[in-house]
């Protein structure tokens, strides 16, 4: 047994590898909300740290651990690679296939695991939003999925919608540039995969009603389309309209993503302008910068939107002492008014996030400004208390379970949004 590995974790040498996954026991496992796989996929925990376990050919295994540690170096939205395990035999001697393992994302969910009974509407838009988001991005760095789909996709909350993360690269490619062809032989695979998914929602009678498969193809292709448009078109400005070049680039921020340059050169009458966007982040990146906090996109503008109103209302000129008083008297005492017990129900920066939505509700109803500290305790008394817990944080013991909770695709802890 051969284990090559980007994270140096002793304990990893102490599990069964001598073992098919299928049979593992079960005093090593974790129940944690899985996906469909044509792989078997198993966790583990060691240290407090959850693993994802993936047998598959030992080429592949490769392929993908190669991959995962290319777009980690570009800080691009995927699972992390940790190890893979080769050269592995039972206790007969027979070759066993080899392991890939990668680091589980916190409080992220597959999408069958985002619903309890029906996946609403509304739902189904916002996972559509995020995945064409993750699609646009990984075309702008030159990587071809070869399998897009729900299905190889982990989503985590962000500030009312979702953010998206690549779970499953062994299809995956990653050039210098796209070409035309190589995007759209992607979404086609996309419509294919995602109309699957849908009929498969729908004859499990867990597919609301007034949602057409069709229609859903249709609009995560309109919807990436519209995207790629955006971030991508050439746009012809006059000359007495420059401000149409900055009013790009605010629109370009708005949707979180960076611009690193732009082209301009001259034609009649006026300069034809294409922005070069390096990648999504425009907000994290930002927050991340003036108070260390690491947020999703939606997230992190509605941080950053608290803290500019928090500058503004104390009269602070310069934007670095702003983000640490901000930190220390706003962000820190919030998260620490929540209870032990509730803390693993969403990750801080979501209950804030939320915190501040729910303020704004307060406000409304009641005509002034109910302040935080009365916001804080009116969510987490009636709101964040009656959420389930997220067990995506570190998981249940799988010996914990009782004998008719199975332990495979079918353990989809529903969430109710």
């Amino acid at each position: 047994m051969r284990i090559t590995s980007a994270l140096v974790d002793p304990a990893l040498l102490d599990l069964p590898w001598n073992v098919p996954l299928e049979e593992w026991p079960a005093s090593h496992l974790v129940a944690l909300p899985q996906g469909i796989s044509r792989h078997i996929v198993r966790f583990v925990k060691l240290n407090e740290t959850v693993y994802a376990l993936k047998e598959t050919r030992e080429r592949i295994a490769e392929k993908e651990y190669d991959l995962l540690r290319a777009l980690e170096r570009i800080d691009f939205p995927a699972v992390e690679a940790v190890a893979i395990v080769n050269d592995r035999q039972d206790d007969d001697g027979e070759p066993l296939e080899s392991v890939l393992i990668t680091r589980h994302l916190q409080f992220s969910l597959p999408y069958r695991a985002l619903f309890s009974h029906t996946l609403r509407p509304e739902t189904m838009n916002r996972l559509l939003d995020a995945l064409a988001a993750l699609i646009v991005r990984m075309h702008l760095i030159g990587f071809s999925w070869g399998d897009c789909s729900l299905s190889n996709t982990l989503f985590r909350r962000d500030a009312g919608a979702f953010a998206a993360y690549l779970v499953d690269a062994e299809t995956g490619n990653l050039y210098p540039k796209l070409s035309e062809g190589q995007r759209s032989e992607d979404i086609e695979i996309l419509r294919l995969n995602i109309f699957g998914e849908c009929l498969d929602l729908q004859a499990a009678e867990l597919l609301h009603e007034a949602i057409d498969p069709e229609a859903v193809v249709d609009d995560i292709v309109a919807r990436y389309e519209r995207l790629w448009h955006e971030v991508t078109y050439e746009q012809e400005v006059r000359r007495d309209a420059r401000h149409d070049i900055e009013g790009r680039i605010r629109r370009l921020n708005e949707l979180g993503f960076d611009v690193a340059e732009v082209d301009m050169s001259t034609v009649d009458g006026g300069y034809r302008v294409r922005p070069k966007v390096v990648d999504a982040g425009y907000h994290t990146r930002r927050l991340l910068r003036l108070t260390g906090l690491d947020a999703e996109e939606n997230q992190a503008r509605q941080l950053l939107n608290d803290l500019d109103a928090y500058r503004a209302e104390s009269d602070l000129v310069d934007e670095q002492q702003a983000a640490h008083r901000w930190l220390t008297e706003v962000f820190e005492p919030v998260v620490r008014a929540v209870p032990t017990n509730l803390r693993r129900k969403l990750e801080p920066q979501e209950i804030f996030s939320q915190i501040i939505q729910h303020k704004w509700l307060l406000s409304e109803r009641a005509g002034r400004d109910v302040g935080m500290g009365p916001a804080v305790q009116s969510y987490l008394t009636d709101v964040l208390a009656h959420k389930p817990d997220e067990q995506a944080v570190l998981g249940v013991e799988v010996s914990a379970l009782t004998d008719d909770e199975p332990v495979s695709e079918d353990v989809d802890a529903p969430i109710t949004l």
